[in-house]
């Protein structure tokens, strides 16, 4: 006879629950690993797989002397910040998604792109240097998600109580009001800016690698948003599952909602200021994974990050040699990839509704 008690002993469910997760993101991050290997060794100059680790030790030891180093280091620094900013792009999907209740939402829909956009441009327009380039995009992002908060604090956060507020639709309202605002500001930028500034000026608008290498940013506000967004994963789950109740179930939705608004604001401007506005990853990656992986936040979350930037990071290996020597802007591949997958994956969920 088992004279342990049922209560010492962990459920059968729940271990298979972790047993499928561990499961999952260890698939995930193995297939990130690869993506990244393939980065590094493809492009209009191979370098041989057998040769990456030397060439490795190489940059390690700080003495880039041979071309495999050389091309390594430009390649390593790029896919790594592809990485960081398609895993805030998709990661910042799937908490836009629960914040409004609305599939179709994606990391751009409240505007913080667009004031992102007028910052950047801004400072190209002015001939500014790269770094205040990035400035200028991550202060814009920033001060369109602040004001945003002003003029929406009430759908976000509700009474002092904490009480969940009413509907998101004044807070979508107002982002695609910033949103338009701000693209007539790009607009008029657009149209008065020289010729020798308007490419640059528009390849930002369509979202380009070309420029990025190690940036410290996206990779911080990864590494704070994602452990805070699990750690309120099961209240993202209540509150999904029973949006009207959920605040009678114990999740303080008006705190969770305003946590939610300015993670994935920050994970939106840094990902933005890394590389401009790409589409589609924030809106495709997190349909795919919860179609393939499940509803649970506790594994949505960091499968949507693993799997963003490792999608990312192929799209701008294939951006960076279908066409080589010249480079496509990523964020057309991503888009062009994008559409269909999505439309796949719509048809797909309206075939499986009962």
């Amino acid at each position: 006879m088992n004279n342990v008690a049922p209560s010492d002993q962990p459920p059968r469910g729940s271990r298979a629950m972790r047993s499928r997760a561990t499961s999952i993101l260890g698939a995930l991050l193995a297939f990130a690993l690869a993506s990244l290997v393939l980065a590094c060794a493809v492009g209009s100059i191979s370098v041989p797989l057998a040769e990456l680790p030397a060439a490795l030790a190489e940059i390690l030891q700080g003495r880039v002397a041979s071309m495999n180093a050389t091309l390594l280091e430009l390649r390593l620094g790029r896919a790594c910040s592809g990485f960081a900013t398609g895993a805030a792009l998709a990661l910042a999907g799937v908490m836009m998604q629960a914040l409004v209740r609305n599939p179709l939402a994606d990391p751009y829909v409240l505007g913080i792109s667009s004031g992102a956009a007028v910052g950047a441009l801004a400072a190209l327009l002015a001939g500014a240097a790269l770094w205040v380039v990035d400035l200028g995009a991550l202060a814009g992002a920033l001060g369109i998600s602040f004001l945003l908060y002003l003029l929406a604090r009430r759908d976000l956060g509700g009474n002092a109580r904490g009480d969940a507020g009413g509907d998101t639709g004044t807070l979508l309202l107002t982002g695609v009001i910033l949103a338009s605002a701000c693209m007539a500001l790009v607009t008029l930028m657009l149209s008065i800016a020289p010729d020798s500034r308007l490419r640059g000026m528009v390849f930002w608008m369509i979202g380009d690698l070309s420029g990025t290498q190690w940036r410290l940013l996206p990779w911080l506000v990864l590494a704070g948003v994602l452990p805070f967004a699990l750690l309120r994963a099961r209240a993202l789950n209540v509150m999904a599952l029973h949006a009207d109740a959920a605040s009678t179930l114990g999740v303080a939705t008006g705190g969770l909602r305003r946590s939610l608004f300015v993670c994935s604001g920050l994970l939106t401007a840094s990902a933005v200021s890394t590389a401009g506005s790409i589409g589609f990853v924030g809106l495709i990656v997190p349909h795919a994974c919860r179609y393939a992986f499940g509803p649970d936040h506790r594994v949505l979350l960091p499968a949507a990050a693993l799997a963003g930037g490792a999608f990312l990071m192929l799209a701008d290996t294939l951006a960076r040699t279908v066409l080589a020597p010249q480079q496509l802007p990523v964020g057309v591949l991503t888009s062009l990839i994008g559409v269909p997958v999505f439309l796949v994956q719509l048809h797909q969920l309206r075939v499986r509704r009962p």
